[in-house]
């Protein structure tokens, strides 16, 4: 589960400077991480960022976390 999640995290050195965004979005992880721990719930992010999914959040977070963990 943890791999389906990630494979939606890309990196791409032409979108955002390489920084780690959604596939298929220009929103980064760092976004979307920001937005949540500013008080942003999970559903106002999905109602403001059209084609957005639960996973994709729960992906950012997964992210955020290994990130963490491997520095």
């Amino acid at each position: 589960r943890d791999a389906e999640l990630l494979s939606r995290i890309v990196s791409d050195p032409k979108i955002l400077t390489d920084k780690p965004v959604i596939k298929g979005t220009r929103l980064s992880v760092e976004f979307i991480v920001n937005l949540l721990a500013h008080g942003s719930s999970a559903d106002e992010v999905l109602q403001e960022y059209d084609g957005l999914t639960h996973d994709d959040i729960k992906a950012c977070l997964l992210f955020a976390a290994r990130s963490l963990v491997s520095t």
